[in-house]
């Protein structure tokens, strides 16, 4: 099977000279051939090959200076919309977005959580009645990353309010060009707006793009929140990768900062990322045979804590000189960056990651009942219809 790949790499690098090629041509073409994530199916962007040869693929055509679809900025789509989409969507539907979801033509959002419902994603408001072939769709929707850049969005919406909170939710594509669509920044503590909140008003979205069957979108949206765990705590990382490698450079650079307070606990945390980082390598092994199992809650919730200890680290090694950062205005990034900023940003952004992606208290709890098979926590609202809950 390798020796195929590599023919095949060969061959779109000779028709599609990278240095010559429109990198959104070249993209596109990859797509085409099966080499754009290799485990998926042919004809969708792969050759239904083992999940661990992509790195053969991604190393040989960043040897010979292809272009990539620049990850980070359609990292939803790629990692939590494509894996849903695969699973749960029709034949058209695939035809439809997956392509232009990984060329990064298109940039997909998640419109997940909402303000009343918290960290009980299943107990959210926001309802889509059915209207002819349709659904009409009112609600609100909040922390929503690139909902400002986003052509697409992962929707989940209560489409049956007499049943209980889980078996009455559906799961859609919803259209963010809509003019029922609002969308308004959320300045954060970095004083940046790369989250937004979201209004649905009268948003009419066709039968065609609902993903699963009607009130089975809870077990849809499963899929996505496995894998978006994994997106956020399981990527590939170098040893020294990440904010573990930024911290451990300050450290190695400055000297005249160290003390043995701070050496202590550098090497705590540089030992818990390379606890990470290896217990990542294994789950990525796992999902090369498999879906993403509530494992990834425990990679995430890691991910976490140690960004949040890492930076604050980093400013308690630079003193002073770690509280400021530049550009402290609203601005409206399409992606996140961590490295390439200075430490006080990273300090403040790093708050974020307990709450993004499940908060940690939520993903304790997966951990708890799904991984290590504890006694579930009494639910006392589970057989209740939603429409009884008090809100």
């Amino acid at each position: 099977m390798e020796s195929e790949l590599r023919e095949r790499i060969r061959r779109l690098l000779t028709e599609h000279d990278p240095a010559a090629a429109h990198p959104g041509e070249f993209l596109r073409a990859r797509f085409d051939a099966g080499l754009a994530w290799v485990h998926f199916p042919p004809g969708l962007g792969g050759l239904g090959a083992p999940r661990a040869l992509q790195s053969v693929v991604d190393a040989e055509l960043a040897a010979a200076g292809a272009p990539d679809n620049d990850p980070r900025r359609i990292g939803i789509g790629l990692g939590m919309a494509a894996p849903t989409i695969l699973r749960y969507g029709s034949e058209e539907q695939k035809q439809r977005f997956l392509r232009p979801l990984w060329t990064g033509e298109e940039v997909w959002c998640q419109l997940f959580s909402e303000p009343g419902a918290g960290s009980d994603l299943a107990a959210l408001a926001t309802r889509a009645v059915r209207e002819g072939d349709g659904w009409r769709v009112d609600g609100q929707k909040v922390w929503t990353s690139s909902a400002h850049t986003a052509r697409w969005a992962i929707l989940i919406a209560r489409t049956d309010p007499d049943l209980p909170k889980h078996r009455g939710i559906s799961y859609f594509v919803c259209d963010m060009t809509d003019p029922g669509v609002e969308v308004r920044p959320l300045r954060q503590i970095t004083g940046e707006a790369e989250f937004n909140e979201v209004f649905l008003t009268g948003v009419r979205i066709p039968d065609a793009h609902r993903l699963g069957a009607v009130g089975e979108g809870w077990q849809v949206a499963r899929t996505t929140l496995d894998n978006e765990r994994v997106a956020i705590g399981g990527q590939a990382m170098p040893r020294e990768g990440g904010m573990a490698g930024v911290v451990a450079a300050t450290w190695r650079e400055r000297p005249e900062l160290r003390t043995h307070e701070l050496h202590q606990r550098l090497l705590k945390a540089w030992a818990g990322a390379e606890v990470a980082r290896l217990a990542g390598e294994r789950l990525r092994q796992q999902l090369a045979v498999g879906q993403p199992g509530p494992e990834g809650a425990a990679m995430k919730l890691a991910f976490a804590g140690l960004a949040q200890e890492l930076s604050a680290l980093e400013v308690e090694l630079l003193g002073e000189e770690g509280l400021g950062y530049d550009d402290w205005t609203l601005r409206r990034p399409e992606l996140v960056d961590f490295t390439g900023r200075e430490a006080g940003y990273r300090y403040l952004r790093a708050k974020g990651n307990s709450i993004e992606g499940g908060t940690s208290e939520i993903l304790r709890t997966i951990i708890a009942e799904r991984v290590l098979g504890l006694p579930a926590e009494p639910r006392t609202d589970k057989d209740t219809p939603w429409k009884e809950l008090p809100r």
